[in-house]
């Protein structure tokens, strides 16, 4: 009889956990910034201007949540709302200057913690681990 301990989805999910918590607490201690802020950060720095909706599905996140997290980066002088150019009735969100320069030294720790998670791996561990990531991601999304 299968374990919850033996199941696929549920060793991913803790592996997941606690490659968040560890993120969480460097990002806390090094930038003043909760998980939720650093993806929303990330996001609008990789693809901004993005409206509320099409930030929710890049981050996988509630709408509402998200639109707490936006309410108080603004406030915090790092995410800008502006009128979108395309349709006068939606808001684009964009990082401000400070907001670029918060996410360049996010990006940097996020690409450090990922340089040592991979040197923790052989190169061909690495491929099969890239491998093995994408065949589950694509039968994830079969197995709805």
């Amino acid at each position: 009889m299968t374990t919850i301990k033996q199941l696929i989805s549920y060793r991913v999910h803790k592996l997941a956990g606690a490659l968040s918590r560890g993120a969480a607490s460097r990002y806390r201690r090094e930038f003043n910034v909760s998980l939720v802020e650093w993806r929303t950060i990330a996001l609008l720095g990789d693809f901004a201007p993005l409206s509320l909706k099409q930030l929710a599905a890049l981050a996988a996140l509630d709408k509402s949540l998200l639109s707490r997290t936006v309410t108080v980066l603004a406030e915090r002088g790092l995410v800008q709302r502006l009128i979108s150019t395309a349709d006068a009735r939606e808001v684009e969100l964009r990082l401000s200057p400070a907001g670029e320069a918060l996410h360049a030294g996010l990006m940097r720790a996020a690409g450090e913690r990922d340089v040592a998670f991979h040197a923790a791996l052989s190169p061909e561990e690495n491929a099969v681990l890239d491998s093995i990531l994408l065949k589950l991601e694509a039968e994830a999304l079969v197995q709805k």
